[in-house]
């Protein structure tokens, strides 16, 4: 299976970013995880995704509040799928990094979830894992067959409680 590459450009953002760890965790897929900032270790930035598919990776999501130039860094430097994560910052809350997140030039396309959506990033990075993987579409299927099913369960006791 491939793995999931996630930068966060501080680590001051890994309370967004523990929620798609544990969304990997829960799919059972494999991920690395990395503090490099677009601003001020962009050699390693560039390393690191001139190798991720070599090294095994599938897609990266890229977390930055900010400026949030990581993303767009990243999807410079790889052909790989990148996922960016705009976090809340105190500045603007968080709506500079989603600006500066999802405003890609034509010919470097960057997805992007909402602000602090690390719950989606981790689910988009699955879904294009899925399109290979048998086993992690099937994960997905079951996942959102539940989520299907709890909201029919609330909706029928709502309607027994208030339809007569």
């Amino acid at each position: 299976m491939k793995k999931i590459g996630i930068i966060m450009g501080s680590d001051s953002d890994l309370p967004v970013v523990e929620k798609a760890m544990t969304t990997l965790d829960e799919f059972g897929v494999p991920y690395e995880v990395h503090v490099y900032s677009a601003h001020r270790t962009p050699a390693e930035v560039k390393k690191f995704t001139e190798n991720a598919r070599a090294n095994g990776f599938g897609a990266i999501i890229a977390a930055a509040g900010k400026a949030a130039h990581l993303a767009g860094s990243i999807a410079a430097s790889t052909t790989l799928p990148v996922i960016g994560i705009p976090v809340k910052s105190s500045t603007l809350d968080g709506l500079d990094a989603l600006l500066s997140t999802v405003q890609m030039p034509g010919g470097i396309p960057v997805a992007t979830v909402a602000i602090d959506g690390a719950q989606n990033a981790a689910l988009l990075a699955i879904q294009m894992l899925g399109i290979e993987d048998k086993e992690i579409a099937a994960k997905l299927d079951n996942q959102r067959k539940e989520a299907a099913d709890k909201v029919l369960t609330k909706n029928k006791n709502i309607e027994e409680k208030y339809n007569q």
